[in-house]
């Protein structure tokens, strides 16, 4: 018997990429001598990433159309077509038993292409309000994964399944607090808050716990602060570990009493398998504002305290604070978003693209 061929498209962002990779890993987990290979969209993060973990990736000249008034949207139409044709080739050459979506810019004409040529396809959508290719991909495609319960309202009911977003085996997979305490060289007895924003940073956050710093220091408070790549603490603090970029989020995670986070999907997700009390602080600056709505889903089941953006650098120390001398209310969202967590979400997606196959397995 040949063995399976699968191709997956998901990249722009790490929300993307990462349960593509998850997707493709637990294939390759179950059925060894599949083969694997990836749509990406030039020069975009996928490009490089996906090589890195083993897999061959083909890239097509597709981008984003701009909301924006701009100019680079003449040439949207031109590349939509061409992504098309590039899609064609590849399907019809590479002759895929089943494609997988999980959302950036390739994934759209890569889905579609499929579902013309009836070839078995499923996406993945891992924000609670669904992006407008997944709406257009849902009415044709053969299954729906979501992340979040309140995504079912935009697809049809008959195809969609309740899945969660799968990680890293590394988040599953958690670190020693003691050891990663004593890796980060902080003190145990101290309380330990990790800010994190996006590889890239979150401004408003960072301008928060910058001025913050001397309620820290006042409170003996210790911090693991991401600051991403764009952002220079004004205040470089002696009581806790700063970096632009954390590799091994495992271990911070471990050492974290309290997460404060932005409120992407896979963030989300992760916070959900790590179980511990979160302030949610959604970026504005996201399509649909879908990290509000992602934020939500956990607050209205008290998993997790939300905080505007606009309204960071007063609200914060309170809601820190809250979570900080109200056991009750920290022990409340500990067990609320830990109930939340799927972390067989990967093999539930996977089950459901070998549903399509099972008659070639």
């Amino acid at each position: 018997m040949q063995p399976l061929r699968f191709l997956v498209s998901g990249g722009g962002t790490g929300g993307h990429i990462f349960p593509a990779i998850a997707i493709a890993n637990e294939i390759r987990l179950r059925q060894p001598d599949a083969i694997i290979e990836f749509v990406g969209a030039m020069n975009r993060m996928e490009m490089e990433k996906v090589p890195a973990e083993g897999y061959k990736i083909h890239g097509i000249w597709i981008s984003g159309f701009q909301r924006s008034l701009s100019l680079k949207n003449l040439l949207f139409p031109l590349k939509v077509l061409t992504s098309i044709a590039s899609c064609y080739n590849i399907l019809k050459s590479f002759k895929p038993d089943a494609v997988i979506g999980t959302g950036g810019f390739a994934s759209g004409p890569l889905l579609k292409v499929a579902c013309w040529l009836k070839i078995p396809t499923l996406i993945q959508e891992q924000n609670s309000y669904a992006g407008v290719t997944n709406k257009l991909l849902g009415q044709k495609v053969n299954s729906i994964c979501l992340g979040f319960e309140k995504a079912k309202e935009y697809f049809p009911a008959s195809k969609t399944v309740l899945t969660g977003n799968p990680v890293r085996q590394s988040i599953l997979n958690l670190a020693d607090r003691k050891q990663s305490i004593e890796s980060l060289k902080l003190d145990p007895t101290k309380k330990i808050i990790l800010i994190i924003g996006g590889s890239l940073g979150a401004r408003t956050i960072n301008e928060a716990i910058d001025g913050l710093m001397d309620t820290f220091n006042d409170k003996a408070i210790q911090i693991i602060w991401q600051t991403g790549k764009s952002y220079v603490a004004t205040n470089q603090p002696t009581f806790g570990f700063v970096s632009q970029f954390i590799e091994k989020m495992e271990t911070v995670y471990a050492a974290a009493d309290i997460i404060i986070s932005r409120a992407g999907a896979i963030a989300i997700t992760e916070l959900c398998i790590i179980g511990k009390p979160v302030i949610l602080i959604p970026s504005p600056n996201v399509a649909e504002d879908h990290q509000t709505k992602n934020a939500m889903a956990l607050v209205e089941k008290k998993a997790a305290l939300l905080i505007k953006d606009k309204d960071a650098q007063k609200d914060l120390w309170p809601g820190i604070y809250s979570l900080l001398i109200n056991m009750n209310l920290a022990d409340e969202l500990r067990k609320n978003i830990k109930s939340l967590a799927k972390p067989e979400a990967a093999k539930a997606i996977v089950d459901e693209v070998f549903k399509h196959t099972k008659s070639l397995i």
